[in-house]
């Protein structure tokens, strides 16, 4: 079982002068999970080497046990530091993929072609994707096999609306990853703001935000156990 897992390489929180990256714990709960099954987990991103982290997400109040388990594992702050290029990479290596969230996939996975044509590897072979937080922005530009956008007609949820004004950067980011999901034919739905909300469409798993990474991987592991 070999797992791809996609990270940003975007650090800028628009113009703001702010930095933003991946959200620590969307990535440590899905790899412990995968890593404690058994799994080979593989990670990329856009430039390689490593990604950069939202350093909002290492702060004192946002850390889990996955998070505290990765600060004390010099392998996994070893593999995070030399992630793989995306271009080059290809669905029939893997398994499965899943990305992680942070604000950065909004401004680089967003319209990466390397991840574009991944994901849509992914959906041709019928392989499991999962996305979860602000990641569902990087399958917004992949069509599935029909010519169609990948959401359209999917049931999906990713960081709503309310949560982007929760945390004060509706007007930062550059579009509101809600509304253009829906844009894109997508079925959006979405649970309590904060709390664990996964929707599984076939093969399509997303995650509305942080606290939906474990569970979110955990549905995948279950679409390729079947």
């Amino acid at each position: 079982m070999k797992i791809l897992m996609v990270l940003t390489s975007h650090d800028q929180l628009g113009d703001t002068g702010h930095k933003t990256g991946f959200w620590l714990e969307e990535f440590a709960a899905p790899y412990y999970v995968f890593r404690d099954a058994g799994a080979d987990v593989v990670l990329a991103s856009p430039e390689g080497g490593q990604p950069p982290l939202d350093p909002k997400s290492d702060e004192p109040d946002a850390q889990t046990e996955a998070t505290r388990r990765f600060t004390g594992d010099t392998q996994a702050q070893s593999e995070l530091a030399s992630t793989r290029k995306l271009n080059g990479l290809s669905a029939d290596q893997f398994d499965a993929v899943f990305y992680p969230g942070g604000h950065g996939p909004m401004w680089d996975l967003y319209d990466d072609s390397a991840s574009i044509g991944l994901l849509e590897g992914f959906a041709l072979a019928d392989k499991p994707i999962a996305a979860v937080c602000h990641a569902p922005a990087a399958l917004l530009n992949v069509r599935g096999a029909s010519g169609e956008p990948l959401v359209n007609g999917r049931k999906v949820t990713g960081f709503s609306n309310t949560e982007e004004e929760a945390v004060g950067l509706k007007d930062v980011v550059p579009y509101l990853l809600e509304n253009v999901l829906g844009e894109k034919g997508g079925s959006y739905s979405k649970g309590k703001d904060w709390a664990s909300y996964v929707v599984v469409d076939g093969k399509l798993i997303t995650g509305q935000n942080p606290a939906s990474s474990e569970e979110a991987a955990r549905e995948l592991l279950k679409l390729l156990e079947v």
